[in-house]
């Protein structure tokens, strides 16, 4: 196929052409069409996101595998997870996936940032990126040093405090972790609430939160069900943008700039068929080579989590409400009539930062505890009252890869991850679980366990516990690095998030990040368009 096209003088121009209407994308499209000046054109392969359970806070469990709304990848056989593909829901509606995602704001460590900073990438320390955090933030608590309010993105406390939750902070700092009121404030590490992107009681993903006060505006135009097939160029620049809507093939122009906010997978991908990225994939594939760009989709980073059931001693659980029909429907009307309730939980309530070891300068391992079980998440809720806590390695070593498997682009890309591919990685997930294990042992969960169900006490030496992760680690879904900012050969953009080697082109999502951040990743990539959205408009000037 052929990579180069010119676009006609027919095919409808915007100044700014945004592919990905995701956690990134309608932060752009509200802040580039802000001023009138600039029109925009913002593409979403999904829906509208008009699903009911989009907008409820517990309705990631039933977006989980709801294609309608989600990807639904795969990753390749894991070579250190005995050969199991692991499965990588990613949004696929207005919002992306913060209208699917567990709804935690945590940014991660000052030092994460700083850490960009020394690797080259001038302008991205903590010092320079906060500014931008406390901007995005309509912080519940109000504004101080850390935090902002009067932005666009509600940042909420748990409406839910269950004794269970209490249970486990007072069982943390009985082991020695330090209580924390605030994991994105002046330091991480310690035991408390998560916060998460809600507003009384429903979940504020970007397109609720960006979108919607910026739809009405007559130079932003969103077209929905429009799948990006490739980025046109002339010569090296980047001209327009070809898409599918339907039957349709459509193409739109772009005076000023296009900009792929697509995601850690669909970015590279698009990438790819567009004629940029790996000179002899791409001749693989039939198409032509625009720039032969070998760091685009590698260097593919995510979190791994592996998970701690425990039976409870007590009906206080979410599954004793789920699995009885009358609770369930006392459940349903409370958060209908006052947005109270399990309804409102997100993807942990209670969280931890620890150090598996003293010698590292900060934790690098966070938990997420929740006041449920399954076997799988997404998948029905045990019968029995549960419990679920898990470790989650916040800086893995291990690389994988993206790469496109046709020139069609509705086919899904080649996933490998590579978890636990490192020592580091392996040692640091089997201390983790080992010192989470205390935490749920500790005094003040003693009255509410019953006991360890997974993987209980048949699994006991490090050995085990090593074999355990490979038989059960998952991702924790914080796909990054595709398209990683940074200035040496493989690096796919520079630091005003340009790709290196083009005219008109940039890219702004979590695949820009040099590395993963010591948290979860829907807050930074927030801040990340905030930023470029300046960067954006000072160019234009």
């Amino acid at each position: 196929m052929k990579a180069t096209s010119s676009v006609t003088p027919s095919d409808p121009e915007f100044d700014y052409v945004i592919v990905g209407a995701g956690s990134a994308g309608c932060v752009l499209a509200n802040r580039l069409s802000a001023n009138g000046k600039h029109s925009v054109l913002l593409l979403e392969a999904g829906p509208k996101d008009s699903n009911i359970w989009i907008h409820v806070p517990l309705g990631y469990g039933k977006l989980f595998k709801e294609k309608t709304v989600n990807w639904m990848y795969q990753t390749e056989p894991e070579p250190e997870l005995k050969g199991r593909q692991v499965f990588q829901p990613r949004g696929k509606t207005l919002g992306g996936s913060s209208s699917i995602n567990g709804l935690l704001y945590v940014r991660g460590q000052h030092e994460d940032y700083d850490r960009w900073r020394q690797r080259g990438n001038a302008g991205w320390g903590y010092d320079d990126v906060l500014p931008y955090f406390k901007k995005a933030e309509n912080q519940s608590r109000g504004a101080d040093q850390y935090h902002g309010s009067g932005g666009p993105l509600p940042v909420s406390n748990m409406v839910v405090t269950d004794p269970l939750s209490k249970a486990f902070i007072d069982a943390a700092v009985e082991t020695g972790l330090p209580y924390n009121p605030d994991f994105n404030g002046a330091t991480q590490e310690g035991v408390g609430l998560f916060q998460t992107t809600t507003r009384n009681g429903r979940r504020a993903s970007t397109a609720v939160a960006y979108l919607g006060p910026a739809k009405a505006r007559r130079n932003l135009k969103i077209e929905t069900g429009a799948l990006g097939q490739r980025v046109l160029f002339e010569g090296r620049r980047a001209i327009g943008v070809e898409y599918r809507q339907g039957a349709t093939l459509r193409r739109a122009r772009a005076r000023k700039e296009i900009v792929l906010s697509s995601g850690a997978y669909n970015s590279p991908q698009l990438l790819q068929l567009s004629g940029v990225g790996p000179a002899d994939l791409l001749r693989k594939h039939g198409i032509d080579v625009v720039l032969d760009a070998p760091g685009v989709g590698h260097d593919l980073q995510d979190h791994m989590q592996v998970r701690i059931v425990m039976r409870c001693s007590q009906k206080i659980t979410l599954n004793d409400t789920v699995n009885h029909p009358l609770r369930r429907t006392m459940a349903g009307a409370r958060y209908a009539l006052f947005r109270k309730g399990w309804l409102t939980i997100a993807a942990g309530t209670a969280g931890a930062f620890f150090k598996t070891s003293p010698r590292l300068a900060s934790p690098d391992i966070q938990v997420h505890f929740l006041p449920f079980s399954t076997d799988k998440m997404g998948e029905k809720l045990h019968d029995f009252s549960g419990f679920t806590a898990s470790v989650c390695q916040l800086r893995p070593e291990s690389r994988g890869s993206l790469r496109i498997k046709s020139a069609d682009p509705t086919v899904p890309p080649e996933i490998r991850i590579n978890y636990m591919s490192t020592e580091t990685d392996r040692t640091t997930n089997v201390e983790g679980l080992k010192i989470l294990r205390k935490i749920l042992h500790a005094p003040a969960l003693k009255p509410l366990v019953v006991d360890e169900y997974d993987p209980g006490a048949k699994v006991s030496t490090d050995a085990e516990l090593l074999d355990y992760c490979r038989e059960r680690g998952s991702t924790i879904y914080h796909p990054t690095s595709t398209c990683r900012m940074g200035n040496d050969a493989l690096a796919v953009v520079d630091q005003r998030l340009k790709v290196r080697g083009l005219e008109g082109l940039r890219i702004v999502d979590g695949s820009i990040m040099p590395d993963l951040v010591s948290g979860n990743t829907n807050a930074p990539i927030i801040m990340i368009a905030e930023k470029a959205s300046d960067m954006i408009l000072e160019d234009a000037r």
